[in-house]
């Protein structure tokens, strides 16, 4: 069966399908399915407060799909325990759904999965045109105080299976809120996975992602939040529609200029599927809605597999704004992709600049709570 095809098949049919998708990468805390379909967190029958909403794909809880859930929660502070099972729908909440909290109710991420099919390129089914990057989304989520715990958010579509379309971008999940957490939940995708973005260019997102794994190919975390990724996995996949390096980039912040604070990961790994040297670990992104941006990134403590180009790990998105223009640094990465042949490629912090670029500098007066 072609790899394509099979990695899908392993994604709809979650926890019990096997290992393919580099789930052994995910969060390993699963003790197999709970007994009650929402586990420990009550029931329509036993809520555990009377803002908590129950989501069963066959009818169990409240509301048998997200969206549906979404729309009714309002108003702050909402919650939504989320039973196993594939939700294959796309999801939007409000800005206004603000302190909104996703449960999964297993304690595998596996086990509660969001997924849609849509991409840039696809036609949007009023004749109005096609979706675009944003609008690929299979979840977009505006409020601030948003968090979401052991939930898998996907985007399936797959370039074999769309040969004539050249909007390719595929979101998983889109971010625009600040105080925006992500504990060990996986964003699986192939370009433009993981967008963390802000809700305008002079709003500062600050965004957190602890023991998460994400996935793709071209620019899988992307965007302009000011956004923390502690111990969490990075996984580059083969391209079967290419047969030379580079395959991709992992990220492509697109930070504000005047936002001192871009991309940090730290405490991190990067794996890949693909042969060694294949993958760049970033680029910057300066779109056109914002000329001015410096993309921000500092990667650091973190373990960079020989999927990444140790001689050339950064690479230019547009020649007008080179990459050494931009805030790329590292910081006492080790593995094979974190190798230094060419000093002059792979920018490192002192010690004393170091001290400056942690989860509390970046996240301020904001303490997510695990």
């Amino acid at each position: 069966m072609p790899s394509h095809l099979s990695r899908r098949n392993v994604l709809l049919a979650g926890a019990a399908a096997g290992s393919a998708l580099a789930l052994s990468a995910a969060p390993a805390h699963a003790h197999g399915r709970p007994r009650r379909p929402f586990g420990r967190y009550g029931s329509p029958s036993a809520r555990l407060t009377s803002t908590t909403l129950y989501v069963h794909p066959r009818g169990a809880g409240d509301f048998t799909g997200l969206q549906a859930a979404v729309d009714a929660a309002t108003g702050t502070g909402r919650t939504l325990v989320i039973a196993p099972g594939v939700y294959r729908e796309a999801v939007s909440v409000p800005a206004d759904r603000t302190g909104m909290t996703w449960i999964g109710a297993s304690e595998d991420p596996r086990d509660v999965v969001v997924v849609f099919d849509n991409a840039a390129g696809t036609p949007k089914p009023d004749g109005s045109g096609t979706y675009g990057t944003s609008g690929s989304a299979t979840t977009t989520l505006r409020p601030d105080g948003f968090t979401a715990r052991r939930i898998t958010f996907a985007n399936d579509w797959l370039r074999a299976d769309h040969p004539g379309v050249s909007g390719t971008q595929a979101v998983a999940v889109k971010v625009m809120g600040d105080r925006s957490a992500f504990f060990d939940c996986r964003f699986l995708g192939h370009q433009d996975t993981l967008y963390a973005d802000s809700a305008s260019l002079d709003t500062v997102a600050r965004q957190y992602f602890a023991r998460c794994y994400a996935e793709g190919d071209v620019d899988f975390v992307f965007g302009r939040a000011t956004a923390v990724f502690e111990d969490c996995d990075f996984r580059t996949l083969i391209r079967p529609d290419l047969t030379s390096a580079p395959f991709g980039f992992v990220f492509a912040p697109s930070t504000a200029v005047a936002n001192p604070h871009g991309f940090l990961v730290t405490r991190s790994r990067i794996s890949s599927e693909a042969p060694d040297g294949y993958y760049k670990l970033a680029r910057p992104w300066v779109p056109s809605s914002d000329p001015t941006a410096r993309p921000m990134l500092t990667v650091r403590d973190t373990h960079l597999g020989p999927g990444i180009d140790a001689v050339a790990p950064y690479t230019n998105m547009a020649s007008g704004h080179p990459w050494q223009d931009q805030r790329f640094a590292e910081y006492r990465n080790t593995g094979p992709g974190a190798v230094i042949t060419v000093p002059a490629n792979r920018p490192q912090l002192t010690p004393a600049q170091a001290a400056a670029h942690t989860r509390q500098a970046w996240l301020g007066d904001w303490r997510p709570q695990a």
